[in-house]
């Protein structure tokens, strides 16, 4: 087949050849490693949340704990399961107990990868319960309220002032609006830890926490019930932190971009 632009097929094919040679052996690289993000993500699936006495989130606190201690390339969730062997406690007794400076996970007897994996499986099981109710819960209300028509018309909302935003928010979709979308506070993607708890303050946006997900998506129900239609909450995942925002979107029902 002629090329429109006038290309040479065979060169056109083995571009693309190199190309996916590329990618496969970046995709090995990725495989066998990890990054300090994706193991703080690991930990908030598994339900680990908070902060400790100087206001670091909990899934810093565990990861630097192990990375600190040359553990890191096993991954938490090894060291996770390990500790709920050793120690009986739930992920969440187990990272205040690393926070408290009362327990350290590297230096406990080990156990098999396979018991580790096993003892760990029913809050993974839990964290996928907890993602699928949520997949449901917006299915029941497009289902019971529908949506609006499309293109969507998307509202960006950004006073810094979570509560401010909610009050915004609901007036946009009270006049139409069938995508809220909550503006990061700037630089937000530069920081390497997720802020803790709702805020009330932040720069040219919004900063991007759980609580503040979980408020900003009630305040969406509410008044998608009061006009009937579906609100759709999208915030964005980029940035250093981005697979933990996006994992924090799936449990409270945001549309993360």
């Amino acid at each position: 087949m002629k090329s429109k632009l006038n290309l040479d097929p065979k060169v056109v094919e083995s571009a693309r050849n190199h190309a996916r040679n590329i990618a496969h052996d970046m995709q090995d690289f990725i495989d066998r490693h990890t990054t300090v993000s994706t193991e703080r993500t690991i930990l908030r699936l598994l339900g680990v949340d908070g902060i400790d006495d100087v206001e670091t989130p909990l899934p810093n606190v565990v990861v630097d704990h192990i990375k600190d201690a040359g553990g890191l390339p096993r991954g938490v969730a090894y060291w996770m399961g390990n500790a709920m062997i050793q120690t009986g406690l739930q992920p969440q007794e187990i990272a205040e107990k690393v926070a408290a400076g009362e327990l350290d996970l590297t230096k406990l007897d080990t156990v098999s990868a396979k018991e580790a994996e096993e003892a760990i499986m029913p809050a993974v099981h839990e964290a996928l319960r907890k993602i699928k109710a949520q997949t449901k819960k917006r299915e029941e209300y497009l289902a019971r309220l529908g949506e609006g028509r499309k293109p969507y018309l998307y509202v960006i909302v950004a006073t810094g002032n979570i509560y401010e935003d909610v009050i915004q928010a609901q007036a946009a979709a009270r006049q139409g609006a069938d995508i809220i979308a909550v503006i990061r506070s700037t630089a937000q993607s530069l920081l390497d830890h997720v802020p803790y708890g709702p805020t009330t303050e932040g720069f040219g946006g919004t900063w991007a926490t759980q609580e503040n997900f979980r408020i900003m998506r009630k305040a969406l129900d509410e008044v998608g019930e009061e006009i009937g239609k579906y609100i759709r909450l999208c915030n964005y995942s980029s940035g250093m932190c981005m697979p933990e925002i996006a994992a924090m979107g799936a449990l409270e029902r945001l549309t993360s971009c």
